[in-house]
C-alpha cells in the first residue's frame, strides 16, 4: 500500500501547516524508496507504524527535539549510557533527538548511520559529526525506519499488539490512549472510511463475521481486532491470530484474539500458550508486591493439586 500526503492529511485531526506537510513528505519519500526492505508496505504494518510516528512527532509538528534546556536535557550532556562523554562538553544537545521517533544519543546516532551504510549505501551523511543531517531526506523518514527495523516492531504489528509496540518505542505506555485512537482514525481511513465511521466499520465488519459485539461507535479491543484483520486481508497477509494482552487507557487488561472478540469460554479459561504469552509480555510491568501475590497463589494451587493427588 502506498501512503499519499492525501492520505495523511485525511487522518490528520487538524489542518496541516506547510512544516507538518513538509516533514510528513520525508516520512512518506523514505517508505516509498525503502519501506518494502523492511515488510513496511503491508497495510497492517503502516498502520501502527504511521499512528506511532504520528505521536512521536506531534502529528508531523516536530522533527526534532524541542530544546530548553529542561533539567533533564541538562543530564544528557553527560549520560555516557547514550552514547555521550562524561565530560560537559555539549554533546548533550549535539546528540538531542533528530527525525520522527527522536534518534538521541552518540550511541543511536552511531548506530543509524552504520545501519544506512551497510542497507542503504550511497553517499551515507556523517551523522555522529553533524546529526542535523539527519533532517535532511530521506534519511529524517528513514531513521524512523531503521529504529523500527531493528527494534523488531513488525513482530508486534503482525499481532496487532499496539501496546508492546508502544512500550518498545516509548519505554512505557505515555500517551497510549492517543496512539490508539490515532491507529482507530489510520485503519479507517486506510479501509476507506471516514476516519470517525467507527460505527460504520463496525456494522460492516459484523455482516462478515469480523466483529462479535454491540455495534455502539466505540473503538474498543475487538474493533481494534476486526480493523486489525480487515487491513491483513487487503494484502491477504496470515496475521497472528493468538490472543494478544492490550491495555486499555483505563488501566484495565484485555485478552482479545486478531479476528474478533474471543468466546466467554476462551477468556475464562485460556490456554498454557496463552497464560504464557500474557505473562511474558507483561512481566517487566509487575511490581514486586505484584510478584510476590503471583508467588504465593502458585504455592496453593501446588499445594491444592498435591492434597487432591493424595486424595486418589
Amino acid at each position: 500500500m502506498k501512503v499519499t500526503i492525501d492520505l495523511i492529511r485525511r487522518i490528520a485531526r487538524r489542518p496541516m501547516t506547510g512544516k507538518q506537510m513538509a516533514n510528513a513528505e520525508s516520512v512518506i519519500t523514505a517508505l516509498d524508496r525503502y519501506g518494502s526492505r523492511v515488510g513496511l508496505d503491508l497495510p497492517h504494518r503502516l498502520a501502527q507504524y504511521l499512528p506511532q510516528v504520528m505521536h512521536e512527532s506531534g502529528e508531523f509538528r516536530y522533527d526534532r527535539e524541542v530544546w530548553g534546556p529542561t533539567p533533564a536535557q541538562e543530564r544528557y550532556d553527560t549520560r555516557t549510557d547514550l552514547g555521550n562523554t562524561p565530560e560537559r562538553d555539549g554533546d548533550g544537545k549535539k546528540n538531542s533527538g533528530r527525525g520522527p521517533l527522536q534518534v538521541t544519543g552518540g550511541f543511536n546516532i552511531g548506530e543509524f548511520q552504520d545501519w544506512c551504510v551497510e542497507n542503504i549505501g550511497g553517499n551515507v551523511p556523517n551523522f555522529r559529526e553533524n546529526p542535523d543531517l539527519i533532517n535532511t531526506d530521506p534519511w529524517e523518514g528513514l531513521s524512523a525506519i531503521w529504529y523500527w527495523s531493528t527494534r523488531g516492531l513488525n513482530r508486534y504489528a503482525d499481532a496487532g499488539d499496539i501496546e508492546m509496540i508502544t512500550k518498545r518505542i516509548n519505554g512505557g505506555l505515555n500517551g497510549y490512549a492517543d496512539r490508539l485512537a490515532l491507529y482507530v482514525r489510520t485503519a479507517l481511513v486506510m479501509l476507506g472510511y471516514e476516519p470517525d465511521a467507527i460505527r460504520t466499520f463496525q456494522i460492516d465488519a459484523k455482516a462478515k463475521g469480523l466483529y462479535t459485539r454491540a455495534i455502539d461507535g466505540d473503538a474498543g479491543p475487538g474493533t481494534r481486532a476486526a480493523l486489525h484483520k480487515s487491513l491483513a486481508a487487503l494484502s491477504k497477509s496470515r496475521v497472528d491470530a493468538a490472543p494478544v494482552t492490550q491495555k486499555e487507557p483505563s488501566g484495565s487488561s484485555v485478552a482479545i484474539a486478531a479476528g474478533g472478540a474471543a468466546p466467554a469460554a476462551a477468556v475464562a479459561a485460556p490456554s498454557i500458550e496463552d497464560v504464557v504469552r500474557s505473562v511474558t509480555d507483561q512481566q517487566h510491568e509487575l511490581a514486586s508486591g505484584d510478584i510476590a501475590r503471583i508467588v504465593i497463589a502458585a504455592v496453593i494451587v501446588g499445594l491444592t493439586v498435591w492434597l487432591a493427588m493424595r486424595r486418589r
